[in-house]
């Protein structure tokens, strides 16, 4: 993951038209709006501009609006940038569901190992051109910006080609994430969206970023890890203690995270209940205990077995 200083800026104005003049960027896609799911793909960002109206999001945003609103991308643009401090920023549409954090850092880190660059964006599976999926040194940006404004009298209408065919820019293949730049623009994209988070393959990760986002926290969790112990707690002891026991791991690990523990927290208590859950249904199958060993208690011959007990196998010895 990228470690470069940068800003965001999130163009969520227009009159979504082929939407019925719906507000877009709150529309909800696996039960969170367009737009905090953006948010949620440059978390890392110093300070993240909304250029658009108010509304609720997922964390504390800058909020910019374009003169006159409904301006176009350009004059959008020209209102994030206003409020930008970073020498990078990046440039995203607020109508992307399926955008990650990886692709953002990919774009920093093209643009960063590249000092000729003006900016790096990302390129489609159909070649085309994604502006507003894209990383940009600040300064060229307002550059011509400036230059744009000062060429045609005002932003208002001017489409985003005039702005990136004047920068140079390093173009990023989509391979490795081809739906970073899938866009909501009709109720169709909106629907197959909707239906794509919910394969096979995707909805467990869909489904806990969506909880952490509602929760407020970024706590990164192995998932088959969780779900192997819900299975051993429910295999060893009973269905009911499936959630019971990953609720209480998870407070376990809340706890340990507050003193300053992260993701090896989670790993620590799933691994102890995971130990716990084990030597429960062993002992259920009759499989500890036999000879002394497997778990705190007694054996047959009521010799205290309990590691660290003290009459295991010293008391063997004074036997």
């Amino acid at each position: 993951m990228t470690t470069t200083a940068h800003d965001a800026i999130v163009l969520a104005g227009g009159a979504a038209k082929r939407l019925g003049g719906v507000d877009k960027p709150a529309v909800s896609v696996g039960g969170r709006a367009l737009l905090d799911r953006v948010l949620g793909a440059c978390g890392g960002a110093g300070h993240t501009v909304v250029v658009g109206g108010r509304r609720p999001t997922i964390r504390p945003v800058r909020w910019a609006r374009e003169e006159p609103p409904g301006g176009g991308p350009v004059a959008a643009l020209d209102a994030g940038v206003r409020h930008a401090e970073a020498d990078t920023v990046l440039v995203l549409s607020a109508d992307l569901p399926f955008l990650k954090r990886e692709t953002t850092a990919r774009l920093l880190d093209v643009l960063a190992a590249d000092g000729e660059r003006e900016g790096a964006m990302l390129v489609d599976a159909d070649g085309r051109d994604q502006p507003l999926v894209a990383a940009y040194r600040t300064e060229p940006l307002r550059r011509e910006i400036a230059l744009l404004a000062a060429e045609h009298g005002n932003l208002v209408g001017l489409p985003l080609r005039l702005l990136t065919h004047e920068l140079d820019l390093a173009r990023v293949p989509a391979d490795a994430d081809p739906l970073a730049s899938f866009d909501c623009d009709t109720w169709e994209d909106i629907s197959t969206a909707r239906a794509r988070i919910r394969e096979h393959g995707t909805v467990l990760d869909e489904w806990i970023t969506a909880v952490k986002d509602e929760l407020g926290f970024e706590l990164d969790v192995d998932i088959k890890d969780l779900l192997d112990l819900a299975r051993d707690a429910a295999h060893g002891v009973a269905r009911p203690a499936a959630p019971l026991t990953t609720f209480l791991v998870g407070y376990a690990a809340g706890r340990a995270a507050a003193g300053g523990g992260g993701p090896e927290a989670v790993a620590e208590a799933s691994r102890k209940a995971t130990a716990l859950a084990l030597r429960w249904a062993d002992e259920a199958d009759g499989t500890t205990n036999k000879s002394g060993t497997g778990g705190s208690g007694t054996d047959k011959s009521g010799t205290d077995t309990a590691s660290g007990g003290g009459g295991g196998a010293e008391g063997a010895d004074a036997g």
